[in-house]
């Protein structure tokens, strides 16, 4: 049960970040005893890989905090999130972790379905970050930008840390993660609309 609290929290993080949770089970597994990736995902840890996905990530994290390039940012990764939160799901799932010393074997198969249902997992924090962003952005004239990028990337990095750590504990901050997501969008949505009455518009 455990193996599946992991694959799921580093499925969800990989919606806010789609590198974050690959290069942290990488250097991980490459670096320290925490986590031992199965057979058929340690290519992550290979050097080139690591170095792609570093510069990946400090790519993402400079484009996702400029106002509209955040948006095109997100529409180019509906693909590639979903695409890491699927691999991070199998992946994580099936390594031998802190916290998980034997995965079920289900998972650590390759078997198509871990994937499929880590990239749906990640498609959830993926599209509340990529609706509530835009409206934020008008709503602050493009300072949210940059604040939200940072506290979404540190979400992404501590729930993949305690993923592997602690899944129990990832799971429910996960929960939170996910709480506040819905309500800055509700909060978006509603600030919009009473923008919206103000300047005499139609609240859409």
């Amino acid at each position: 049960m455990l193996e599946v609290i992991t694959g799921v929290v580093l499925a969800a993080s990989a919606g806010l970040n789609a590198y974050i949770p690959l290069l942290g089970l990488g250097l991980l597994s490459r670096f320290t005893e925490w986590v031992s990736l199965p057979s058929g995902w340690s290519w992550i840890e290979n050097e080139w890989c690591l170095g792609i996905l570093a510069v990946l990530l400090v790519f993402e994290m400079l484009v996702d905090k400029v106002p509209a390039l955040d948006s095109v940012n997100d529409a180019l990764h509906t693909l590639i999130r979903p695409a890491s939160g699927g691999m991070v799901f199998a992946a994580g799932a099936g390594s031998d972790t802190v916290a998980v010393a034997d995965p079920a074997q289900f998972i650590a198969s390759a078997d198509v379905w871990p994937v499929v249902l880590g990239a749906c997992i990640a498609l959830v924090p993926h599209a509340l970050k990529a609706i509530a962003r835009p409206i934020v952005n008008v709503l602050t004239a493009g300072a949210g930008a940059a604040v939200a990028s940072v506290l979404e990337d540190l979400g992404a990095v501590v729930l993949t840390l305690l993923a592997v750590v602690a899944p129990v504990i990832a799971l429910v901050a996960l929960a939170c993660v996910i709480v506040l997501l819905v309500r800055r969008l509700r909060r978006a949505l509603r600030d919009r609309r009473a923008r919206a009455v103000r300047s005499g518009l139609p609240a859409s």
